[in-house]
C-alpha cells in the first residue's frame, strides 16, 4: 500500500509569452504526447490566420459578439491586445479540473494576472523565444501582417519579456520536443508537492513495520560491513 494518497484534481496551467514565440504549437504537441492534458478553447475577435482551425485553438467572433459576450458574464477573463479581443469561457474548466485534468489556459500577460488573482494557486509559465533575431524572423515568416503591425507586435513582446518574473516559470522555447519534455518535467514536479497530499498512511504503516520487527520478517541476521 502507497504511504500517501494525492489529490486526483487535475492542474490549471496558464501559459503566456510574446506573440510568435510558438504558444499554440507547444501546447498542441503537449496534447498530442499526453492524453490527460486538455485545452481550453479560448475565443477572439482578431481574424484567422493560414493553418487556423475554428473550434481547435480559437473560437473567432466578431468585436460586436465578443462585446456581447461580455455583458453576458461568458468569461473567466478577457483582455485587449494590440486591439484585438481574447477572453477565457469560464466553460468546462471547472469540470475536467475535477476529473484529473491538467487544463492549459493560452492567454496574454493581462489575463493572465487577472487569473492570478482569482486563481493564486494555478501554475504560471512563461514561453520565451531563444533570441530577439528568431523572434523577429518567426513573425516575418507568418506573411499575415504588414511591415507595421510586426513592428508594433515586436515593440510589444519587448515590454512582455519584462514580465517574466510574475510567473512561476520560463521555458526556452528553441527545439519543440524538448520544450514540451521540460513543461511535462514541470507539471510532474508540481504533483509531488507536499501541499497535494490529500492523506497520510503512518499510522497503519508504522503498525505494520512494529509487527515485522517483532516478528523479525524480512529482516537479516547479521550486519552487513560497507567498507
Amino acid at each position: 500500500m502507497s504511504l500517501i494518497k494525492s489529490k486526483t484534481r487535475g492542474s490549471l496551467i496558464v501559459l503566456s509569452g510574446p506573440s510568435g514565440v510558438g504558444k499554440d504549437t507547444v501546447v498542441s504537441e503537449y496534447i498530442k504526447k499526453y492524453d490527460n492534458a486538455w485545452l481550453s478553447v479560448s475565443t477572439t475577435s482578431r481574424a484567422m490566420r493560414p493553418g487556423d482551425v475554428e473550434g481547435e485553438i480559437y473560437n473567432f467572433v466578431t468585436k460586436e459578439e465578443f462585446e456581447k459576450l461580455i455583458e453576458e458574464d461568458y468569461f473567466l477573463e478577457y483582455a485587449c491586445y494590440v486591439d484585438k479581443y481574447y477572453g477565457t469561457p469560464k466553460k468546462f474548466i471547472n469540470e475536467k479540473l475535477a476529473e484529473g485534468k491538467d487544463v492549459f489556459l493560452v492567454i496574454e500577460i493581462q489575463g493572465a494576472m487577472k487569473i492570478k488573482e482569482l486563481i493564486p494557486e494555478a501554475l504560471f509559465i512563461f514561453l520565451l523565444p531563444p533570441n530577439l533575431k528568431t523572434l523577429r524572423q518567426r513573425l516575418k515568416n507568418r506573411g499575415t501582417e504588414t511591415k507595421e503591425k510586426i513592428i508594433d507586435r515586436f515593440k510589444t513582446a519587448y515590454r512582455e519579456m519584462n514580465e517574466v518574473t510574475k510567473y512561476n516559470y520560463v521555458v526556452i522555447n528553441d527545439e519543440l520536443d524538448e520544450t514540451v519534455k521540460k513543461i511535462n518535467a514541470i507539471l510532474v514536479s508540481e504533483k509531488c508537492r507536499c501541499d497535494r497530499i490529500e492523506e497520510l498512511y503512518l499510522n497503519n504503516e508504522e503498525e505494520y513495520m512494529h509487527e515485522m520487527l517483532l516478528e523479525d520478517k524480512e529482516m537479516p541476521n547479521k550486519v552487513i560491513e560497507v567498507e
